[in-house]
């Protein structure tokens, strides 16, 4: 944990950005996975954590701004608890080392709730994402909307990484990299995908760290989320890794690698893998302060379709194609998202106010998907990951409606249908005059990759 002085001071930065009311805060319980004492690995709630620190099932919390009030819910170990868990802080040593005095068994909490709505105070809470939490609509006695002011008040504050969580970043990011590394020597023709996403989650468990998602480890990259590993890596396939380490105080890093199954690279894959470095190098050299992340994706895109147009795979200006959405075929997803406590940072709390403060999103295919498009600050910590996939329900599908004909050489696409797709990912932080990247470099060219097979 980081010291009682940092959490103290999130919250009370919190209290002022809110002003009144009851903030309440669900920690996450145990979920079993075939029965209740066989569970998945506890992960605390990210709020939770920023704001109280304590990585302990069967806990939550008030602040209680009108009163001013701090205090947490839960319960004692039972002796039970202590045979099966070993020993543990109490409640109140839990609760005193991040800065709070006040402890109250959790069922006290609905007593608490209804005392406060009675006298008219204001409840405030954040968007529901586990079963655990609907216990919110018992305690509050109908469904009701999560608080903008609360959620606001957590984006403006977890956003902006201070020194002490970039320490922490730089750690996860170093790991994840070594993750990324050791699944580029390790990857051979004739081994199965969880041969690999094996060898690399051993990275992050031997640092002391977990994975911060599933491992994506396929060599079907035009599927962009696949956590299937069962596919044998044949001679010509190219392994697409997305995987990332979170530190055990939940930080995140997040990177993706594009293997060559043998030692190099067919001419046709470079072709397509130099494009999309392109269009990466483009978007890292664009990032400062004050820049439109959306306007960093355009510019992304756009040296996407200027490289395919160079293959005769689309045709046009590039720029109108962008607008027009065509580029989607190509690269139907965001250019990247914050990145932080969560792999996507405060997703749950709706990425309409982490990534786009307020502002509506863009409902066409593949702008749709872009997590963050707000004007960069520093203390901002982002990916970059732009992709080029072939997607031949995609083709089919945009061939048969006759879709950006002006702009997409069908015909040509269609010997593409077979290539898959990759992309390459890092970790930026945004810093007072640029960007900065987190951790360790990870192979970006195909000479890079290639030098390591």
């Amino acid at each position: 944990m980081f010291s009682k002085e940092t959490y103290k001071d999130r919250r009370e930065a919190l209290k002022k950005s809110v002003g009144s009311g009851v903030l309440l805060f669900l920690g996450n319980e145990e979920v079993g996975m075939n029965y209740a004492d066989n569970t998945y690995r506890f992960r605390q709630d990210s709020t939770f954590l920023y704001f109280f620190g304590l990585d302990y099932a069967g806990l939550a919390a008030v602040i209680d701004i009108d009163n001013d009030k701090e205090i947490i819910f839960g319960n004692e170990l039972t002796i039970d608890d202590i045979v099966w868990m070993g020993t543990q802080p109490t409640l109140k040593e839990k609760a005193f080392s991040v800065g709070i005095v006040e402890t109250q068994p959790l069922n006290s909490l609905k007593d608490y709730i209804e005392k406060a709505m009675a006298k008219g105070q204001t409840i405030h809470h954040l968007p529901v994402y586990r079963a655990e939490h609907t216990v919110i609509h018992s305690l509050i006695g109908k469904v009701t909307e999560a608080s903008i002011p609360f959620i606001k008040g957590v984006v403006n504050l977890r956003n902006y990484k201070t020194a002490e969580e970039i320490v922490e970043l730089e750690r996860a990011c170093d790991v994840t990299a070594d993750m990324h590394i050791a699944a580029i020597k390790t990857a051979r023709v004739g081994m199965k995908e969880y041969e690999v996403a094996a060898a690399l989650e051993a990275v992050a468990q031997a640092n002391g760290c977990f994975v911060s998602f599933p491992t994506i480890a396929t060599v079907n990259g035009q599927t962009l989320h696949n956590h299937y590993h069962g596919n044998t890596i044949k001679e010509g396939d190219m392994v697409l890794i997305d995987a990332g380490a979170e530190t055990a105080m939940g930080y995140c890093g997040d990177m993706s690698s594009t293997i060559c199954a043998g030692k190099t690279f067919s001419s046709r894959q470079k072709e397509i893998y130099d494009i999309q470095v392109a269009s990466h190098l483009a978007a890292v050299q664009a990032l400062k302060p004050g820049v439109r992340f959306s306007d960093v994706y355009d510019l992304s895109c756009r040296v996407i379709c200027e490289g395919l147009k160079g293959l005769g795979i689309m045709k046009g200006d590039p720029a109108e194609a962008v607008a027009a959405g065509a580029h989607a075929m190509f690269f139907p997803c965001g250019l990247g998202h914050m990145m932080g406590l969560d792999v996507h940072d405060m997703e749950n709390l709706g990425e309409v106010w982490v990534g786009y403060d307020g502002q509506p999103k863009s409902t066409q295919f593949g702008r749709k998907s872009l997590r963050l498009a707000r004007p960069l600050e520093p203390g901002f910590v982002l990916t970059i990951e732009p992709g080029i996939y072939f997607i031949p329900e995609l083709i089919d599908l945009w061939r048969s409606e006759g879709r950006f004909k002006d702009f997409i050489n069908y015909d040509k696409v269609e010997t593409y249908k077979d290539f898959s797709g990759l992309r390459n990912e890092e970790d930026y932080l945004i810093t007072e005059t640029g960007a900065r990247r987190l951790g360790k470099k990870i192979p970006l060219t195909t000479e890079e990759v290639e030098a390591l097979r």
